[in-house]
C-alpha cells in the first residue's frame, strides 16, 4: 500500500467515523459556526468604529462650543484635527470589519462591493491622515515663528 493511498484511507476512515463521508466543509457544522463567529466579530468591530466616531463627534462639538464662546478663530483647526483623529481611528476599525467580511462573502459580487468600500475607506483614511500632517506641520511652523519673534 502506497503512502498516498494510506493517507486517503485514513482520511476516509476518519470522515466516515464522524458521520459519513464528507465531500465539502459546508457539509459539516464547522463552516456555519465559523461564518457565524466571524459575522459577530465583524459586528463588534463595526460597532466599535461607530462608537469611536460618536465619541469624536461629541468631543469635537464640546471643543467647538468652547471655541465659539471664546470667539477665537484659532480653535477651528483644532476642532477639525480632533475630529479627523477619531475618524481615522474609526476608519481603521471599519476597514478591519470589511476585511473580515471578505473572508465569509459567498459571491464575487459581494467581494467586489466590499473591495470598493475598502478602497474608498482607505482613500479617506489616507487623505485625512495627510491633511492632519499638513495642519500639524503648519501649526508647528507658526509656533516656531512666534517663538523666534519673541526672542
Amino acid at each position: 500500500m502506497s503512502n498516498e493511498s494510506y493517507v486517503c484511507c485514513r482520511i476516509n476512515f476518519f470522515q466516515e467515523s464522524v458521520g459519513g463521508l464528507v465531500d465539502a466543509p459546508s457539509q459539516t457544522a464547522i463552516e456555519p459556526t465559523i461564518v457565524n463567529l466571524v459575522s459577530w466579530l465583524r459586528l463588534l468591530i463595526e460597532t466599535t468604529g461607530t462608537i469611536i466616531i460618536a465619541i469624536g463627534v461629541v468631543l469635537a462639538l464640546i471643543k467647538l462650543a468652547r471655541t465659539l464662546t471664546a470667539k477665537s478663530t484659532d480653535g477651528y483647526t483644532e476642532v477639525r484635527l480632533l475630529l479627523a483623529k477619531y475618524l481615522i481611528l474609526a476608519l481603521e476599525f471599519q476597514l478591519a470589519a470589511d476585511i473580515l467580511s471578505t473572508a465569509i462573502a459567498p459571491s464575487w459580487e459581494q467581494i467586489g462591493k466590499l473591495s470598493a468600500i475598502a478602497v474608498i475607506r482607505t482613500a479617506l483614511n489616507y487623505f485625512l491622515s495627510r491633511e492632519m500632517q499638513q495642519e500639524n506641520h503648519q501649526r508647528n511652523t507658526q509656533f516656531d515663528k512666534a517663538n523666534q519673534a519673541e526672542i
